[in-house]
């Protein structure tokens, strides 16, 4: 009985009330589950020189960290993930504009922290792969472990067409689910077809830019690239920068 009483005064006192700082809380931990295991994924692939993952595992692992991340706060937050999924709500007015400013930081951030938990978990496996020398090209390269880098021959032209009709097919297909009046998918199960979206854009639209669709999911992992070691070269566009655009 005297357990069961410390614990309830306990979830009385840790109970967040504020309905904002629950959201933002939920957003952040669905952002560091989704990137956590996008980018661990990837750290499998080109830590490991492609003996414990491919580009096929990478692109699972992206479309099932989404899967994780809309699980995870679904509920609470609506687990937008993606600043562009935020302005997207917010221009259909089912989402606040004063609160999209707000997402996009929360999201960044979760980003952010993803980032450095996968490095901290491959820490032994980066700097072998390197061979101590933290770079963005040559093929000892791990900055596109984190964030998304161009095929060498992608102009910075094709690049912006290839993000924008990526991200908008992910936007309007994900609509397309939520929307009631449309073809219903089984409740529960919406997370799983989003992923299956997510998976199918990442086969079709990858190889131009790796196909991140998502600022935060760019932005976070790039900024802790350049402040733990990689440098301002993680956002110069380089050429011959020698991984291409399956860099995950």
């Amino acid at each position: 009985m005297g357990t069961t009483s410390f614990l309830t005064r306990a979830q009385g006192l840790l109970r967040i009330r504020n309905q904002l700082v629950r959201e933002c809380l939920a957003e952040v931990l669905a952002t560091f589950v989704m990137m956590t295991i996008t980018l661990a994924s990837a750290a499998q692939k080109i830590a490991f020189f492609e003996t414990k993952g491919n580009l096929i595992t990478s692109y699972l692992g992206g479309a099932l960290g989404v899967m994780a991340g809309i699980y995870t706060a679904g509920g609470i937050s609506g687990a937008h993930m993606n600043p562009a999924f935020s302005l997207a709500m917010c221009l259909i007015e089912q989402f606040p504009w004063w609160k999209f400013p707000i997402f996009v930081v929360v999201q960044t951030l979760g980003s952010f922290i993803a980032a450095g938990a996968v490095y901290i978990l491959y820490y032994d496996a980066i700097w072998h792969h390197s061979n101590g020398t933290l770079t963005v090209t040559g093929p000892q390269e791990t900055a596109s472990i984190f964030a998304t880098y161009p095929a060498d021959f992608v102009s910075v032209a094709n690049g912006f067409l290839d993000q924008v009709i990526g991200t908008g097919v992910l936007i309007i297909v994900v609509m397309g689910i939520m929307d009631p009046r449309n073809k219903p998918v089984p409740k529960g199960l919406e997370p799983v077809v989003v992923a299956l979206l997510v998976l199918s854009i990442e086969c079709s639209m990858g190889a131009n830019c790796g196909c991140p669709l998502n600022p935060a999911r760019d932005i976070g992992p790039r900024l802790f690239t350049y402040v733990a070691g990689w440098g301002p070269e993680v956002f110069r566009w380089v050429e011959g920068r020698g991984r291409g655009g399956d860099g995950r």
